[in-house]
């Protein structure tokens, strides 16, 4: 029997979970002709909520287009423009011939060449002379607005991890040349994703940088717990297994209302569940999403400064105040300077974030680790 649970994928259809509020809002952006950023750390649904919104919206009108470009893996120009340029042709037409078509009519002053492979619909890139690129980016950035006049359609670029642009050799300026083509469209859409909060909110609340509001920005939080409890139980029935309200809710608390993780432990509870969860087979799920992540929890860990290591001791006991001089004696964490450096160093890391004014672990199963290796 298949496990009714999913994580460490793109969620849709039946496995996606709330976002209402969400997917309304990013479709009236995009029916407006409205840019939209969206923020929040890793896992927390992003890409699924924008993919539930392109299956929805692409069900009910066929001339909204949306294309996908995931940054994780590119960190230079004239692979970004390449990305865009494939993307944005598979996303105008379903037919290579058509792409290469559009390639050579609206990118003449380039000279595309095309790759295919076997399956010219899965395997097709295109690849372009960095020279020409970089001396004339015009035609490749306003490529989206192009293709959706000319085609009467309205074509969506979604850009996962946006942040990276960061890791170009010149950011500022190339942020400068995108915002420059950019905010004169008027067909083409925009929807920047990522997940370093503290560098997003700066690139778009900084009016100093290029992308200050360039459109509507959504800081994403995580699903209500009052949602959790009915989506898992109707999972579970749905397979001819039972766990009671009290057991959902308790399973979707002990993660902290982390959307992949509660996944991620549902899907456990269920493998090793024969009918009707039980306390213990929450415990036993719990201790093996564990196990299955010491050896990567350690490694982190392990490249830890000893004040980091304290640090995090101190918020897993839930210490508020780090500049009491009790505290700082306690986990001998130094000055109030070493302090402010210790928490900027932690969110680099991506191991804590600031929630509510407050520090915070990002990952609630590192959390869970930490509290049972660490803790005094």
């Amino acid at each position: 029997m298949e496990n009714p649970f999913i994580f460490g994928k793109v969620i849709t259809g039946d496995y996606f979970l709330d976002r209402e509020k969400e997917q309304e809002r990013l479709k009236q952006n995009i029916n407006s002709g409205v840019n939209s950023m969206l923020v929040s750390p890793r896992r927390w649904g992003k890409s699924s909520l924008v993919r539930q919104v392109s299956d929805s919206m692409q069900n009910e009108d066929s001339s909204v287009k949306f294309c996908f470009i995931d940054m994780f893996n590119i960190r230079k120009e004239e692979d970004f423009y390449a990305q865009l340029v494939t993307a944005v042709l598979k996303a105008a037409s379903e037919k290579w011939e058509i792409w290469m078509d559009d390639a050579k009519q609206f990118l003449k002053g380039l000279i595309p060449r095309f790759n295919m492979g076997s399956d010219p619909l899965n395997d097709f890139s295109v690849t372009l002379d960095w020279k020409e690129v970089k001396n004339n980016p015009d035609e490749i950035l306003n490529l989206p607005e192009t293709l959706s006049i000319n085609k009467k359609i309205r074509i969506v670029v979604c850009i996962d991890e946006f942040q990276n642009l960061s890791f170009f050799d010149e950011p500022l300026e190339f942020q400068k040349i995108l915002r420059a083509h950019w905010q004169l469209h008027q067909k083409a859409v925009y929807i920047l994703l990522g997940s370093r909060r503290h560098i997003l909110t700066d690139l778009f609340n900084n009016p100093s940088l290029p992308f200050y509001r360039f459109g509507d920005l959504i800081m994403l939080e995580k699903i209500p717990i009052e949602f959790w409890p009915l989506f898992i139980s109707e999972r579970f029935d749905s397979t001819g297994k039972e766990i009671s309200d009290h057991l959902a809710a308790k399973t979707a608390g002990l993660l902290e209302n982390h959307p992949y993780y509660i996944q991620y432990l549902a899907h456990e509870i269920w493998s090793i569940t024969e009918k009707k969860v039980t306390e213990e087979v929450i415990a036993i799920a719990a201790s093996n999403l564990l196990d299955h992540n010491n050896y990567l929890f350690q490694m982190q860990t392990d490249n830890l400064p000893n004040t980091q290591v304290a640090f995090l001791k101190a918020l897993c006991e839930g210490v508020t105040s780090f500049t009491s001089m009790d505290t700082m004696k306690k986990y001998d964490l130094g000055s109030v300077s070493n302090i402010r450096r210790i928490k900027e160093a932690l969110i680099q890391k991506e191991i804590i974030d600031i929630f509510q004014g407050n520090p915070g672990f990002l990952d609630p199963l590192y959390k869970l680790w930490f509290l049972k290796n660490f803790s005094y």
